[in-house]
């Protein structure tokens, strides 16, 4: 499988989900927000599993109603069917960024993260608009928190540059170990001197917020 634009799954996916799954930040949580790459699908089955809300963005926030709505308690399938992405875009739900609960928790995939908390992702960017938009909408709280899982090998202690609009995470769980990361950055909202007109055209959700 080609790595390029994509974040890379990885062996260990459901064991780190596992570890994630012991955390009284997972515990506490009823409403997760989820990345849809493979290497998280650990993470969203069991989400669903235990009876947690889990919201999937649709790719490339392409559509005026941007996430999908998983409900455990609307579920007519095994949880681990909704839990695929391509199955969530067929059977569940779109709802507007406005119709979302407030986050407990929200799981990225990375490429790479250090354990200060900065984190390299695919590099288009979504996953920091999608923390933008819904910090703007009142559903990031300074208790939401923020989770990546990946392999150790992921886990880097070299310093990764990072803007004003990028998304740091709380915690890092790899199979082996958590790592509570320092005072990771966490954007205000949309950082609009970041984002090209081309961009905000084609994200419906951007274009209904941008002021020229």
């Amino acid at each position: 499988m080609p790595l390029r634009s994509r974040i890379p799954h990885f062996k260990g996916a459901e064991e780190a989900a596992a570890r994630l799954a012991g955390l009284p930040a997972w515990q506490r949580a009823s409403v997760v927000k989820a990345v849809p790459d493979k290497a998280q699908f650990p993470v969203r089955a069991r989400a669903l599993e235990e009876g947690k809300t889990v919201y999937m963005a649709v790719p490339k926030l392409a559509a005026r109603k941007p996430f999908y709505l998983l409900d455990p308690a609307a579920l007519t399938v095994p949880p681990a069917e909704p839990a695929a992405s391509r199955t969530a875009a067929a059977i569940a739900p779109a709802v507007e960024v406005d119709a979302l609960r407030p986050l407990d928790l929200i799981i990225l995939g990375s490429v790479a993260v250090n354990r200060d908390g900065a984190r390299i992702g695919k590099g288009a960017g979504y996953s920091d608009i999608e923390f933008a938009l819904l910090t703007e909408a009142g559903l990031v709280t300074p208790e939401t928190v923020v989770v990546t899982t990946v392999h150790a090998l992921q886990v880097t202690d070299t310093p990764i540059p990072t803007t004003a609009h990028d998304v740091g995470v709380d915690l890092i769980v790899t199979p082996e170990e958590t790592i509570v990361c320092p005072a990771p950055h966490r954007p205000t909202g949309v950082h609009w001197p970041d984002l090209t007109a081309e961009k905000i055209a084609a994200i419906p959700a951007l274009a209904a917020r941008h002021v020229a």
